[in-house]
């Protein structure tokens, strides 16, 4: 049977023999597959990054180098980094075997030996290109459901911080590449005090986002004016240990802003401990609290009281700022974002979180292993 056109398999050949690429040429019109052909790595790459292929048939030697392949060794990192779902087959003679061998280390999917069995190379390049193409609608099935999952994420992200009474809190979120389990948030009690959370999940994907989304709907129910920091943690664990899966757990932090009485009131369950940073740079560490939400179902949680003066700043953050890594794998950690808050403590609370955010951003280059999120807080 005929396929159409709309699902023709496309092939890129690479070789720089002529009577080879005739030869497949023929054979391939015959099988109704499309092909492309091209004699060198440059021509190949410029192929790929035009248009989607099926399916890639290299040869390992080129002109420039017959024997070692180290050309065509050298093409497959090059092409997976424009491509990394399409699957090559390479093509190598008799005493090659070794290397098409060091190739597929590399993943490549198969290799031909030349000369070949017609039948045989039709049957793998088929199979081949039928694996290629359910594997990339399952990375686009992936991809979608990645996107609505990190969409739904930021909706949990409140659109507004209030500001009441003097004091400003501002807040950023940095995705990773997937979706995390970050969250925080800001309710307004309508009388000059406001309930600040932070939380993060342990791992990281769908599971974890919509781990968190529970725990934002609880926090919602439970937070109210009259509910102390410690009350909060201790019913919404309980929640938490009715409904999670074995494995996972929350650490988290809540406090409620206090203006008129100059006052932070906070209950950290397991959570990074917050930094206050005084303004003569002294520095104070928010520990109070009790275990983490999900694992103990009669977890005990303490709280504290901690005064709030003119230009003292209190940051909020999770894993993803202090274990964010640069290209020598060093971690950012919480000296750099201690000595960082310090010296930019002058800066309002918009500012200050904004200049903590590049300097994480600036000391891994933009490539975050995890979400990474921060709330700065205090007065003007």
């Amino acid at each position: 049977m005929t396929t159409s056109c709309a699902l023709q398999p496309r092939v890129l050949i690479a070789d720089d023999q002529p009577d080879l690429l005739d030869a497949l040429r023929l054979l391939l019109k015959g099988e109704d597959i499309l092909m492309e052909t091209v004699t060198s790595p440059e021509a190949v790459l410029r192929a790929i990054e035009g248009r989607r292929f099926d399916l890639l048939l290299m040869d390992l030697n080129y002109t420039g180098d017959t024997t070692s392949g180290r050309e065509g060794i050298d093409l497959l990192a090059r092409v997976q980094a424009i491509d990394d779902m399409l699957p090559i087959v390479v093509m190598t003679g008799w005493g090659s075997v070794d290397l098409a061998v060091e190739a597929m280390r590399r993943g490549v999917r198969d290799f031909v030996q030349k000369p070949w069995d017609n039948r045989q190379l039709v049957t793998m390049l088929r199979s081949e290109i039928d694996a290629g193409r359910v594997r990339r609608q399952q990375q686009q099935h992936q991809d979608r459901e990645l996107q609505e999952a990190r969409r739904i994420q930021q909706k949990l992200l409140p659109a507004r911080l209030p500001q009441v009474d003097g004091w400003s809190i501002a807040a950023s979120w940095q995705p990773s590449a997937g979706v995390g389990g970050d969250c925080y948030d800001a309710i307004d009690f309508g009388s000059a005090r406001v309930g600040v959370s932070i939380a993060d999940v342990v791992g990281k994907g769908i599971p974890a986002a919509l781990l968190m989304s529970n725990l934002q709907a609880s926090v919602r129910a439970f937070a109210t004016e009259c509910v102390s920091p410690a009350d909060l943690c201790r019913q919404v664990n309980r929640v938490l240990c009715g409904n999670i899966a074995e494995g996972r757990f929350i650490s988290f932090f809540y406090c409620v802003v206090d203006p008129r009485r100059q006052t932070v009131t906070y209950s950290n369950a397991g959570h990074y401990p917050p930094i206050v940073v005084r303004s003569d740079g002294s520095v104070e560490r928010l520990t109070a609290g009790g275990p983490v939400l999900g694992v103990l179902n009669d977890g005990v949680y303490e709280e504290a009281a901690v005064p709030i003066r003119p230009g003292d700043r209190v940051i909020l953050f999770t894993d993803g700022i202090t274990e964010a890594r640069n290209a020598a794998d060093e971690e950012f950690g919480e000296e750099r974002l201690i000595a960082a808050a310090v010296h930019n403590r002058g800066a309002s609370s918009a500012v200050l979180d904004h200049s903590l955010a590049a300097t994480v951003r600036a000391f891994t280059g933009g490539n975050y292993q995890d979400d990474a999120t921060l709330v700065v807080m205090g007065t003007a």
